[in-house]
Protein backbone atom coordinates (compact mmCIF):
# COMPACT_ATOMS: atom_id res chain seq x y z
CA UNK A 1 0.00 0.00 0.00
CA UNK A 2 1.31 3.70 -0.95
CA UNK A 3 2.36 5.91 1.64
CA UNK A 4 -0.57 8.26 1.04
CA UNK A 5 -3.20 5.76 1.56
CA UNK A 6 -1.22 4.41 4.41
CA UNK A 7 -1.48 7.97 6.09
CA UNK A 8 -4.87 8.16 4.62
CA UNK A 9 -6.55 5.33 6.08
CA UNK A 10 -5.00 5.80 9.84
CA UNK A 11 -5.39 10.08 9.36
CA UNK A 12 -8.88 9.93 8.23
CA UNK A 13 -9.77 7.65 11.27
CA UNK A 14 -7.97 9.56 13.56
CA UNK A 15 -9.49 12.22 12.32
CA UNK A 16 -12.50 11.21 12.95
CA UNK A 17 -11.34 10.70 16.67
CA UNK A 18 -9.86 14.11 16.83
CA UNK A 19 -13.76 15.31 16.07
CA UNK A 20 -14.76 13.21 19.13
CA UNK A 21 -12.44 14.85 21.43
CA UNK A 22 -12.78 18.42 19.86
CA UNK A 23 -16.63 17.89 20.62
CA UNK A 24 -15.38 16.08 24.69
CA UNK A 25 -13.27 19.27 24.88
CA UNK A 26 -16.04 22.04 24.06
CA UNK A 27 -18.51 19.82 26.28
CA UNK A 28 -15.89 19.87 29.31
CA UNK A 29 -14.92 23.49 28.49
CA UNK A 30 -18.86 24.54 28.75
CA UNK A 31 -19.86 22.03 31.48
CA UNK A 32 -16.37 22.26 33.87
CA UNK A 33 -15.00 25.45 32.74
CA UNK A 34 -11.30 26.47 34.39
CA UNK A 35 -10.10 26.23 37.57
CA UNK A 36 -11.83 24.09 40.54
CA UNK A 37 -12.80 21.20 39.09
CA UNK A 38 -11.58 21.54 36.30
CA UNK A 39 -8.03 21.66 37.01
CA UNK A 40 -8.54 18.75 39.57
CA UNK A 41 -9.87 16.58 36.50
CA UNK A 42 -7.25 17.67 33.90
CA UNK A 43 -4.45 16.98 36.88
CA UNK A 44 -6.00 13.37 37.35
CA UNK A 45 -6.38 12.75 34.03
CA UNK A 46 -2.66 13.75 32.64
CA UNK A 47 -0.93 11.08 34.77
CA UNK A 48 -1.95 7.88 32.98
CA UNK A 49 -2.58 9.94 29.55
CA UNK A 50 0.72 11.23 29.61
CA UNK A 51 2.02 8.03 30.82
CA UNK A 52 -0.09 6.28 28.01
CA UNK A 53 1.45 8.63 25.44
CA UNK A 54 5.05 8.89 26.80
CA UNK A 55 5.72 4.59 26.96
CA UNK A 56 2.57 3.07 25.44
CA UNK A 57 2.43 4.86 22.07
CA UNK A 58 5.83 6.21 21.57
CA UNK A 59 8.93 4.25 23.74
CA UNK A 60 6.49 0.30 23.59
CA UNK A 61 5.97 0.75 19.94
CA UNK A 62 9.11 2.15 18.73
CA UNK A 63 11.36 -0.90 20.37
CA UNK A 64 8.71 -3.47 19.92
CA UNK A 65 7.88 -2.63 15.59
CA UNK A 66 11.33 -3.01 14.39
CA UNK A 67 11.95 -6.45 16.25
CA UNK A 68 8.39 -7.75 15.85
CA UNK A 69 9.15 -7.08 12.15
CA UNK A 70 12.38 -9.45 12.38
CA UNK A 71 10.65 -12.17 13.77
CA UNK A 72 7.83 -11.63 11.21
CA UNK A 73 10.88 -12.45 8.23
CA UNK A 74 11.18 -15.84 10.61
CA UNK A 75 8.29 -16.70 10.40
CA UNK A 76 4.84 -16.11 11.81
CA UNK A 77 5.33 -18.39 14.67
CA UNK A 78 8.45 -16.61 15.50
CA UNK A 79 6.95 -13.19 15.59
CA UNK A 80 3.95 -15.11 18.16
CA UNK A 81 6.52 -16.26 20.20
CA UNK A 82 8.15 -12.85 20.79
CA UNK A 83 4.65 -11.10 21.25
CA UNK A 84 3.64 -13.37 23.79
CA UNK A 85 7.16 -13.35 25.86
CA UNK A 86 6.92 -9.41 25.63
CA UNK A 87 2.97 -9.50 26.75
CA UNK A 88 4.21 -12.41 29.65
CA UNK A 89 6.72 -9.47 31.14
CA UNK A 90 4.45 -6.52 30.69
CA UNK A 91 1.22 -7.81 32.39
CA UNK A 92 3.23 -8.02 35.97
CA UNK A 93 4.76 -4.83 35.50
CA UNK A 94 2.19 -2.90 34.51
CA UNK A 95 -0.21 -4.13 37.20
CA UNK A 96 2.59 -3.14 39.95
CA UNK A 97 3.25 -0.26 38.81
CA UNK A 98 -0.71 0.93 38.20
CA UNK A 99 -0.94 -0.40 42.39
CA UNK A 100 1.99 1.51 43.69
CA UNK A 101 0.77 4.94 41.63
CA UNK A 102 -2.75 4.29 42.76
CA UNK A 103 -1.92 4.04 46.50
CA UNK A 104 0.76 6.89 46.07
CA UNK A 105 -1.76 9.35 44.49
CA UNK A 106 -2.21 11.78 47.16
CA UNK A 107 1.77 12.80 47.07
CA UNK A 108 2.45 12.01 43.51
CA UNK A 109 0.19 14.80 42.58
CA UNK A 110 0.38 17.31 45.86
CA UNK A 111 3.85 18.51 43.49
CA UNK A 112 1.61 19.11 40.39
CA UNK A 113 -0.83 21.04 42.08
CA UNK A 114 -1.34 24.85 42.15
CA UNK A 115 -1.77 26.76 45.33
CA UNK A 116 -5.80 27.16 45.02
CA UNK A 117 -6.35 23.57 44.52
CA UNK A 118 -3.91 22.73 47.62
CA UNK A 119 -5.52 25.15 49.94
CA UNK A 120 -8.74 23.40 48.84
CA UNK A 121 -8.68 20.36 50.59
CA UNK A 122 -12.19 19.10 48.77
CA UNK A 123 -10.59 20.01 45.50
CA UNK A 124 -7.57 18.42 45.82
CA UNK A 125 -9.31 15.28 47.59
CA UNK A 126 -11.89 14.96 44.37
CA UNK A 127 -8.88 15.14 42.00
CA UNK A 128 -7.11 12.32 43.91
CA UNK A 129 -10.18 10.47 43.55
CA UNK A 130 -10.38 10.70 40.06
CA UNK A 131 -6.63 10.20 39.48
CA UNK A 132 -6.93 6.71 41.09
CA UNK A 133 -10.14 5.81 39.18
CA UNK A 134 -8.20 7.05 35.73
CA UNK A 135 -5.21 5.45 36.52
CA UNK A 136 -6.21 2.14 35.06
CA UNK A 137 -6.60 3.20 32.14
CA UNK A 138 -2.64 3.63 31.76
CA UNK A 139 -3.08 -0.81 32.03
CA UNK A 140 -5.32 -1.37 29.41
CA UNK A 141 -3.50 1.07 27.14
CA UNK A 142 -0.44 -0.57 27.17
CA UNK A 143 -1.74 -3.84 26.36
CA UNK A 144 -3.85 -2.29 23.68
CA UNK A 145 -0.79 -0.61 21.97
CA UNK A 146 1.10 -4.06 22.30
CA UNK A 147 -1.76 -5.29 20.05
CA UNK A 148 -2.19 -2.19 18.10
CA UNK A 149 1.62 -2.36 17.08
CA UNK A 150 0.92 -6.13 15.86
CA UNK A 151 -2.00 -5.13 13.44
CA UNK A 152 0.30 -2.05 12.27
CA UNK A 153 2.91 -4.57 11.18
CA UNK A 154 0.64 -6.97 9.75
CA UNK A 155 -0.33 -3.82 7.45
CA UNK A 156 -3.69 -3.94 9.00
CA UNK A 157 -4.04 0.02 10.10
CA UNK A 158 -7.79 0.44 10.46
CA UNK A 159 -8.53 -1.07 13.37
CA UNK A 160 -5.72 0.39 15.81
CA UNK A 161 -6.81 4.25 14.17
CA UNK A 162 -10.36 4.25 15.16
CA UNK A 163 -9.90 2.88 18.79
CA UNK A 164 -9.47 6.29 20.16
CA UNK A 165 -12.53 6.94 19.16
CA UNK A 166 -14.04 4.66 21.89
CA UNK A 167 -12.55 7.16 24.62
CA UNK A 168 -14.43 9.95 23.35
CA UNK A 169 -17.36 8.18 23.27
CA UNK A 170 -17.29 7.18 26.99
CA UNK A 171 -16.48 10.77 28.23
CA UNK A 172 -19.08 12.56 25.97
CA UNK A 173 -21.56 10.43 27.64
CA UNK A 174 -20.84 11.23 31.28
CA UNK A 175 -20.20 14.68 30.12
CA UNK A 176 -23.74 15.01 28.53
CA UNK A 177 -25.04 13.42 31.68
CA UNK A 178 -23.79 16.08 33.01
CA UNK A 179 -25.14 18.55 31.02
CA UNK A 180 -28.43 17.64 31.57
CA UNK A 181 -28.53 17.84 35.18
CA UNK A 182 -27.55 21.76 35.49
CA UNK A 183 -24.33 24.03 36.82
CA UNK A 184 -24.03 23.65 40.68
CA UNK A 185 -20.73 22.63 41.87
CA UNK A 186 -22.24 19.68 43.23
CA UNK A 187 -22.55 18.57 39.42
CA UNK A 188 -19.14 19.59 38.29
CA UNK A 189 -17.62 17.27 41.04
CA UNK A 190 -20.09 14.30 39.60
CA UNK A 191 -19.16 14.74 36.32
CA UNK A 192 -15.69 14.90 37.15
CA UNK A 193 -15.93 11.43 39.26
CA UNK A 194 -17.66 9.97 36.10
CA UNK A 195 -15.77 11.22 33.69
CA UNK A 196 -12.69 8.95 35.61
CA UNK A 197 -14.87 6.27 35.63
CA UNK A 198 -15.39 6.63 31.87
CA UNK A 199 -11.86 6.71 30.92
CA UNK A 200 -10.91 3.20 32.67
CA UNK A 201 -13.75 1.56 31.23
CA UNK A 202 -12.53 3.15 27.60
CA UNK A 203 -9.53 1.66 27.94
CA UNK A 204 -10.89 -1.85 28.79
CA UNK A 205 -13.11 -1.48 25.52
CA UNK A 206 -10.53 -0.33 22.98
CA UNK A 207 -8.40 -3.48 24.20
CA UNK A 208 -11.19 -5.65 23.81
CA UNK A 209 -12.07 -4.19 20.59
CA UNK A 210 -8.10 -4.79 19.33
CA UNK A 211 -7.97 -7.96 20.29
CA UNK A 212 -11.22 -9.17 18.24
CA UNK A 213 -9.46 -7.73 15.14
CA UNK A 214 -6.34 -9.45 16.24
CA UNK A 215 -7.48 -12.98 16.56
CA UNK A 216 -9.87 -11.72 13.34
CA UNK A 217 -6.20 -11.73 11.45
CA UNK A 218 -5.23 -14.89 12.33
CA UNK A 219 -2.82 -13.73 14.97
CA UNK A 220 -3.61 -15.15 18.52
CA UNK A 221 -1.31 -14.47 21.68
CA UNK A 222 -0.87 -17.25 24.87
CA UNK A 223 -0.78 -16.32 28.00
CA UNK A 224 2.74 -17.66 29.97
CA UNK A 225 4.56 -17.55 32.91
CA UNK A 226 6.92 -14.01 32.34
CA UNK A 227 10.50 -14.71 31.49
CA UNK A 228 13.47 -12.79 30.93
CA UNK A 229 14.43 -13.83 27.66
CA UNK A 230 16.84 -12.85 25.41
CA UNK A 231 14.64 -11.16 23.11
CA UNK A 232 12.80 -9.52 26.03
CA UNK A 233 16.12 -8.49 27.47
CA UNK A 234 16.89 -6.74 23.68
CA UNK A 235 13.43 -5.18 23.56
CA UNK A 236 14.22 -3.88 27.27
CA UNK A 237 17.58 -1.89 25.87
CA UNK A 238 15.76 -0.63 23.17
CA UNK A 239 12.61 0.87 25.03
CA UNK A 240 14.26 2.95 27.74
CA UNK A 241 15.88 5.72 25.77
CA UNK A 242 13.11 5.40 23.61
CA UNK A 243 11.16 6.66 26.14
CA UNK A 244 13.34 10.14 25.75
CA UNK A 245 13.39 9.57 22.49
CA UNK A 246 10.33 9.55 21.03
CA UNK A 247 8.09 11.24 23.70
CA UNK A 248 9.80 14.56 23.54
CA UNK A 249 6.64 16.07 22.95
CA UNK A 250 5.11 14.06 26.14
CA UNK A 251 8.30 14.86 28.41
CA UNK A 252 8.07 18.55 27.42
CA UNK A 253 4.19 18.45 28.32
CA UNK A 254 5.22 16.16 31.98
CA UNK A 255 8.06 18.89 32.80
CA UNK A 256 4.91 21.16 32.29
CA UNK A 257 3.07 19.77 35.05
CA UNK A 258 6.11 20.88 37.41
CA UNK A 259 5.34 24.51 36.97
CA UNK A 260 1.75 24.84 36.94
CA UNK A 261 1.92 24.46 41.02
CA UNK A 262 3.14 27.94 40.77
CA UNK A 263 1.09 29.34 37.94
CA UNK A 264 -2.32 30.78 38.14
CA UNK A 265 -5.25 28.99 38.77
CA UNK A 266 -7.04 27.63 35.49
CA UNK A 267 -3.38 27.46 33.68
CA UNK A 268 -3.56 23.44 33.19
CA UNK A 269 -7.00 23.78 31.71
CA UNK A 270 -6.09 26.62 29.20
CA UNK A 271 -2.76 24.24 28.18
CA UNK A 272 -4.79 20.98 27.74
CA UNK A 273 -8.20 23.19 25.48
CA UNK A 274 -5.29 24.64 23.33
CA UNK A 275 -3.61 21.11 22.57
CA UNK A 276 -6.52 19.96 21.33
CA UNK A 277 -6.15 22.41 18.70
CA UNK A 278 -2.34 21.78 18.62
CA UNK A 279 -3.08 17.89 18.43
CA UNK A 280 -5.65 18.02 15.45
CA UNK A 281 -3.20 18.06 13.14
CA UNK A 282 -0.53 16.36 15.45
CA UNK A 283 -2.82 13.25 15.46
CA UNK A 284 -3.60 13.48 11.98
CA UNK A 285 -0.61 13.85 10.19
CA UNK A 286 2.10 13.05 12.61
CA UNK A 287 1.36 10.22 14.29
CA UNK A 288 -0.11 8.52 11.26
CA UNK A 289 3.09 8.83 9.28
CA UNK A 290 4.87 7.74 12.15
CA UNK A 291 2.98 4.73 12.32
CA UNK A 292 3.25 4.04 8.87
CA UNK A 293 6.91 4.37 8.00
CA UNK A 294 8.12 2.60 10.88
CA UNK A 295 7.07 -0.90 9.61
CA UNK A 296 8.16 -0.40 5.85
CA UNK A 297 11.04 1.55 7.22
CA UNK A 298 12.24 -1.38 8.99
CA UNK A 299 11.70 -3.85 6.30
CA UNK A 300 13.60 -1.62 3.80
CA UNK A 301 17.02 -1.55 6.39
CA UNK A 302 17.13 -5.29 6.87
CA UNK A 303 17.02 -5.83 3.43
CA UNK A 304 19.72 -2.99 2.84
CA UNK A 305 17.30 -0.95 0.34
CA UNK A 306 19.21 2.32 1.57
CA UNK A 307 17.65 4.26 -1.87
CA UNK A 308 14.01 2.60 -0.66
CA UNK A 309 14.31 3.74 2.76
CA UNK A 310 15.64 7.28 1.51
CA UNK A 311 13.05 7.55 -0.58
CA UNK A 312 10.15 6.90 1.89
CA UNK A 313 11.68 8.86 4.24
CA UNK A 314 11.64 12.02 1.87
CA UNK A 315 7.90 11.30 0.62
CA UNK A 316 6.83 11.30 4.41
CA UNK A 317 8.67 14.46 5.13
CA UNK A 318 7.18 16.40 2.29
CA UNK A 319 3.59 14.81 3.09
CA UNK A 320 4.01 16.21 6.61
CA UNK A 321 4.99 19.57 5.31
CA UNK A 322 2.42 20.39 2.61
CA UNK A 323 -0.28 19.58 5.29
CA UNK A 324 1.52 20.81 8.81
CA UNK A 325 2.77 23.83 7.67
CA UNK A 326 -0.63 25.36 6.64
CA UNK A 327 -1.83 24.26 9.12
CA UNK A 328 0.47 25.99 11.77
CA UNK A 329 -0.37 29.17 10.41
CA UNK A 330 -3.88 29.22 9.53
CA UNK A 331 -4.01 28.50 13.92
CA UNK A 332 -1.82 30.71 14.35
CA UNK A 333 -4.03 33.91 13.19
CA UNK A 334 -6.98 32.44 13.83
CA UNK A 335 -6.64 30.13 17.28
CA UNK A 336 -8.25 32.57 19.36
CA UNK A 337 -11.56 33.43 17.23
CA UNK A 338 -11.89 29.23 16.84
CA UNK A 339 -11.45 28.90 20.76
CA UNK A 340 -14.20 31.79 20.94
CA UNK A 341 -16.99 30.46 18.61
CA UNK A 342 -16.41 26.62 20.21
CA UNK A 343 -15.65 26.87 23.34
CA UNK A 344 -16.61 30.41 25.14
CA UNK A 345 -20.08 29.81 26.79
CA UNK A 346 -21.71 28.61 30.36
CA UNK A 347 -18.68 28.34 32.25
CA UNK A 348 -15.92 28.63 30.29
CA UNK A 349 -15.22 33.01 30.43
CA UNK A 350 -14.01 35.51 27.52
CA UNK A 351 -11.40 35.38 29.59
CA UNK A 352 -10.93 31.69 29.64
CA UNK A 353 -11.12 31.81 25.76
CA UNK A 354 -8.54 35.08 25.78
CA UNK A 355 -6.08 32.63 27.56
CA UNK A 356 -6.58 29.29 25.45
CA UNK A 357 -6.27 31.38 22.57
CA UNK A 358 -2.99 32.55 23.32
CA UNK A 359 -1.44 28.89 24.49
CA UNK A 360 -2.41 27.96 20.99
CA UNK A 361 -0.39 30.25 19.19
CA UNK A 362 2.26 29.70 21.34
CA UNK A 363 2.01 25.86 20.81
CA UNK A 364 1.54 25.92 17.16
CA UNK A 365 5.18 27.90 16.68
CA UNK A 366 6.47 24.25 17.03
CA UNK A 367 3.65 22.33 15.27
CA UNK A 368 5.67 21.17 12.34
CA UNK A 369 8.81 20.74 14.37
CA UNK A 370 6.51 17.91 16.71
CA UNK A 371 5.42 16.71 13.61
CA UNK A 372 8.55 16.13 11.92
CA UNK A 373 10.07 14.62 15.18
CA UNK A 374 7.35 11.79 14.40
CA UNK A 375 8.62 11.49 11.04
CA UNK A 376 12.35 11.91 11.50
CA UNK A 377 12.69 8.99 14.55
CA UNK A 378 11.47 5.98 12.85
CA UNK A 379 15.14 6.03 10.55
CA UNK A 380 16.85 5.45 13.70
CA UNK A 381 14.13 3.01 15.72
CA UNK A 382 14.05 0.92 12.47
CA UNK A 383 17.69 0.80 13.00
CA UNK A 384 17.08 -0.73 17.10
CA UNK A 385 18.96 2.81 17.09
CA UNK A 386 17.20 4.25 20.35
CA UNK A 387 19.88 6.14 21.73
CA UNK A 388 20.58 8.76 19.64
CA UNK A 389 16.94 10.15 19.50
CA UNK A 390 17.57 10.34 23.36
CA UNK A 391 20.32 12.44 23.25
CA UNK A 392 18.99 14.66 21.03
CA UNK A 393 15.68 14.59 23.02
CA UNK A 394 17.90 15.55 26.36
CA UNK A 395 19.04 18.29 24.66
CA UNK A 396 16.11 20.04 23.44
CA UNK A 397 14.98 19.28 27.02
CA UNK A 398 17.75 21.32 28.59
CA UNK A 399 16.59 24.23 26.23
CA UNK A 400 13.25 23.54 27.37
CA UNK A 401 13.55 23.95 30.35
CA UNK A 402 16.07 26.88 30.55
CA UNK A 403 13.46 28.97 28.76
CA UNK A 404 10.62 27.88 30.93
CA UNK A 405 12.21 29.62 33.78
CA UNK A 406 13.48 32.65 31.62
CA UNK A 407 9.63 32.80 30.43
CA UNK A 408 7.77 32.38 33.20
CA UNK A 409 9.69 34.08 35.69
CA UNK A 410 11.83 35.95 34.33
CA UNK A 411 9.16 37.28 31.36
CA UNK A 412 6.30 36.68 33.55
CA UNK A 413 4.47 34.82 30.31
CA UNK A 414 2.81 32.52 32.26
CA UNK A 415 1.15 29.55 30.99
CA UNK A 416 1.86 30.65 27.03
CA UNK A 417 5.57 30.21 28.18
CA UNK A 418 5.53 27.02 28.81
CA UNK A 419 4.09 26.17 25.58
CA UNK A 420 6.10 28.78 23.57
CA UNK A 421 9.65 26.77 25.11
CA UNK A 422 8.47 23.39 24.71
CA UNK A 423 8.20 24.61 20.70
CA UNK A 424 11.46 26.26 20.89
CA UNK A 425 12.71 22.85 22.29
CA UNK A 426 11.27 21.20 19.46
CA UNK A 427 12.74 22.94 16.46
CA UNK A 428 16.04 22.27 18.46
CA UNK A 429 15.43 18.56 18.40
CA UNK A 430 14.45 18.61 14.54
CA UNK A 431 17.66 20.20 13.81
CA UNK A 432 20.07 17.75 15.49
CA UNK A 433 17.87 15.05 14.44
CA UNK A 434 18.67 16.13 11.12
CA UNK A 435 22.22 16.95 11.28
CA UNK A 436 23.05 13.16 12.93
CA UNK A 437 21.12 11.48 10.14
CA UNK A 438 22.96 13.48 7.51
CA UNK A 439 26.51 12.91 9.47
CA UNK A 440 25.64 9.34 9.47
CA UNK A 441 24.74 8.94 6.24
CA UNK A 442 21.39 7.73 7.39
CA UNK A 443 19.45 10.43 4.94
CA UNK A 444 19.87 13.74 3.59
CA UNK A 445 17.30 15.92 2.39
CA UNK A 446 16.90 15.98 -1.39
CA UNK A 447 17.90 19.34 -3.09
CA UNK A 448 14.64 18.86 -5.23
CA UNK A 449 12.63 18.46 -1.62
CA UNK A 450 14.70 21.37 0.53
CA UNK A 451 12.80 23.54 -2.89
CA UNK A 452 9.40 22.11 -2.71
CA UNK A 453 9.68 23.07 1.10
CA UNK A 454 10.31 26.40 0.81
CA UNK A 455 7.35 27.07 -1.96
CA UNK A 456 5.48 25.51 0.95
CA UNK A 457 6.51 28.24 3.31
CA UNK A 458 6.13 30.93 0.67
CA UNK A 459 2.54 29.99 -0.08
CA UNK A 460 1.39 29.47 3.44
CA UNK A 461 3.17 32.92 4.48
CA UNK A 462 1.21 34.68 1.90
CA UNK A 463 -2.00 32.77 3.29
CA UNK A 464 -1.29 34.01 6.74
CA UNK A 465 -1.17 37.85 5.16
CA UNK A 466 -4.29 37.44 3.91
CA UNK A 467 -5.40 35.53 6.98
CA UNK A 468 -4.22 38.40 8.99
CA UNK A 469 -5.89 41.37 7.23
CA UNK A 470 -9.05 39.52 7.43
CA UNK A 471 -8.99 38.89 11.04
CA UNK A 472 -8.75 43.05 11.90
CA UNK A 473 -11.73 43.22 10.22
CA UNK A 474 -14.02 40.49 11.19
CA UNK A 475 -12.80 40.13 14.75
CA UNK A 476 -16.15 41.47 16.60
CA UNK A 477 -18.13 39.05 15.27
CA UNK A 478 -16.63 36.37 17.27
CA UNK A 479 -18.45 37.75 20.21
CA UNK A 480 -21.74 38.13 19.00
CA UNK A 481 -24.49 36.56 17.69
CA UNK A 482 -24.60 32.56 16.19
CA UNK A 483 -24.60 33.82 12.38
CA UNK A 484 -22.48 36.27 12.63
CA UNK A 485 -19.68 33.88 14.38
CA UNK A 486 -20.88 30.97 11.58
CA UNK A 487 -20.24 33.85 8.90
CA UNK A 488 -16.60 34.49 10.76
CA UNK A 489 -15.85 31.00 10.31
CA UNK A 490 -16.63 30.48 6.74
CA UNK A 491 -14.77 33.79 5.93
CA UNK A 492 -11.58 31.62 7.81
CA UNK A 493 -11.96 28.72 6.01
CA UNK A 494 -12.52 30.37 2.24
CA UNK A 495 -9.93 32.76 2.32
CA UNK A 496 -7.46 30.31 3.83
CA UNK A 497 -8.21 27.82 1.39
CA UNK A 498 -8.52 30.15 -1.31
CA UNK A 499 -4.83 31.74 -0.86
CA UNK A 500 -2.96 28.76 0.23
CA UNK A 501 -4.48 27.17 -3.02
CA UNK A 502 -4.25 30.20 -5.20
CA UNK A 503 -0.18 30.10 -4.26
CA UNK A 504 0.29 26.87 -3.88
CA UNK A 505 -0.37 26.11 -7.90
CA UNK A 506 1.34 29.24 -9.18
CA UNK A 507 4.42 27.78 -7.02
CA UNK A 508 4.02 24.30 -7.80
CA UNK A 509 3.03 23.02 -4.48
CA UNK A 510 2.13 19.87 -5.52
CA UNK A 511 1.66 18.37 -9.06
CA UNK A 512 0.86 14.94 -10.36
CA UNK A 513 4.13 14.14 -10.44
CA UNK A 514 4.48 14.39 -6.62
CA UNK A 515 1.11 12.92 -6.18
CA UNK A 516 2.17 10.11 -8.18
CA UNK A 517 5.26 9.64 -6.71
CA UNK A 518 3.63 9.89 -3.17
CA UNK A 519 1.03 7.11 -3.99
CA UNK A 520 3.93 4.72 -5.29
CA UNK A 521 3.66 1.71 -3.02
CA UNK A 522 6.26 1.74 0.15
CA UNK A 523 7.28 -1.45 0.35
Amino acid sequence: MSLLKNVGTIGGLTAVSRVFGFLRDIMLARVLGAGGVADAWQLAFQFPNLFRRLFAEGAFASAFVPLFNRHMTEGESEAKRFASQVLAVLMPILIVFGAVMMLAMPWVLWPFANADMRASGETYGLAVTMGRIAFPYLMFMSLATLVAAILNSLSRFAAAAAAPILLNICLLTALFWGAAQGQSEATRQAVGFWLSVAVSASGLLQLLWLAFFMRRAGFALSVKAPRITADVKEMGALIVPAIFGAGVYQISRFIDLAFYGVLPDGSITYMAMADRWNQLPLGIIGIALGTAILPALSRHISKAQNDEASRLQSNAIELAMLLTIPSAVALFFTGTAFVQVFMQGQQFTPEDARMTGLVVKALVIGLPAYVLIKVLTPNFFARKDTRTPVYTALAALAVTLALNFTLIFGMGFGVAGLALAGAVGAWVNVALLTSLLARRGFFTLPVRVIGRLLRIAIASALMGVALHLLMARIEPWFTSSLIEKAFGIAAILATGAATYGTAGAALGVLDKATALRLMRRQG
